[in-house]
């Protein structure tokens, strides 16, 4: 697929899930379903804003594919991996629907990840084989431990999105980020139908960031974050393990980089408190940010972040041994970390020195 072709399908896209979006806001502000109320304990948006987001990415992606199979005469030609991918989010959408609504234990959310992750593994055959030589003494083969850690990074890159989103814009569009270096990166965007994928978030993102104006805001709900979370991920692991695409594994953790080190940080940190990791709270480097900005400023903070990371790590894959990508990693999450809990504790010295 040529990149004139791309434009065109994100064009395409992104004016299908925009009037998908219109379409199922209205419908959830005037029969009042799918509706998230303001409670002023952890939800600070002003006013009622539909959970339709996700809904909105995936039909908007089901129906541009469709045209998208048949302008290309792609009809039984379509691959395994993106027929399963597309088909399994359509009960991953509607189980997380049932989240929204009725705000499922934290336990039985980790059950369905898991399981969608174990139908994705064995429908596809596409699992975690390699870690790449991340010390320096040869490939990592992960052998019988592959599965298993191909769903624990799965569920974690999930729940580490699903986490992120705090602030309009903030979740898709790390997510949005992470799919367009994976894709252009690695090579998938010309063979797949991630263009389509990233199409329709920026169609849903043209709501959630209120550029027809805050009363007609859409939100992603844990129905869309866990979706894009899923999309995220599974577009990491194959990437890094076909023998089509040359990318290091190490180096999609580059592109992840901030919602994986906010969720890594929260778990310890809570645990470390004596806090349930799965509960609420406004400890998330976003919450942090917010502390000297605003919410406009902290996503333009954290997605010029992530953009600058992501390219760091294209740059130590293009250069550098997987090894010492692995060691910088580590660095620069240990720095981040340092920056973030010193830039908490600073921010909230000088607001008490002002109180």
């Amino acid at each position: 697929m040529e990149l004139t072709i791309i434009l065109d399908y994100i064009i395409i896209s992104i004016i299908v899930s925009m009037a998908i979006n219109s379409v199922l806001r209205n419908y959830a502000k005037k029969y009042n379903f799918l509706v998230d109320l303001p409670d002023r304990s952890r939800k600070f948006h002003k006013r009622p804003t539909p959970l339709t987001g996700g809904i909105g990415i995936l039909v908007a992606l089901l129906l541009t594919g469709k045209l998208y199979i048949d302008l290309n005469n792609l009809n039984g030609y379509v691959p395994d991996f993106t027929f399963q991918l597309i088909l399994v989010s359509i009960p991953l959408l509607a189980i997380f629907l049932i989240d929204d609504l009725k705000n499922l234990k934290p336990r039985f959310r980790i059950l369905i990840q898991c399981l969608l992750a174990i139908y994705m593994i064995f429908s596809t055959n596409i699992y975690l084989v390699s870690l790449g030589d991340l010390f320096g003494f040869g490939e990592i083969k992960l052998g019988i431990f592959s599965i298993p850690v191909t769903i624990f990074c799965v569920i974690g890159i999930m729940n580490a999105f699903n986490m992120m989103d705090g602030i309009n814009g903030l979740c898709a569009g790390c997510a949005m980020l992470a799919l367009l270096l994976i894709g252009f990166y690695s090579g998938l965007i010309y063979d797949s139908m991630l263009v389509l994928i990233i199409g329709s978030m920026i169609g849903f993102l043209i709501f959630n960031l209120g550029f027809f104006g805050k009363k007609r805001g859409v939100f992603l709900g844990d129905s869309g974050s866990n979706l894009v979370g899923f999309w995220v991920a599974w577009s990491a692991i194959y990437a890094s393990q076909s023998e089509i695409y040359n990318i290091q594994p190490i180096t999609m953790l580059w592109f992840v980089a901030i919602p994986f080190l906010d969720c890594i940080g929260l778990i310890f940190s809570r645990i470390k408190k004596g806090k349930s990791w799965t509960a609420a709270g406004r400890d998330h480097i976003h919450h942090k940010l917010m502390l000297r900005f605003s919410p406009e400023g902290t996503l333009l903070i954290i997605l010029i972040v992530s953009f600058i990371t992501g390219i760091f790590g294209i740059y130590i894959e293009n250069n550098l041994s997987p090894s010492i990508s692995f060691l910088l990693f580590v660095s620069y999450g240990s720095i981040y970390y340092v920056i973030a809990n010193n830039y908490e504790s600073s921010t909230k010295d000088k607001l008490n020195k002002n109180v």
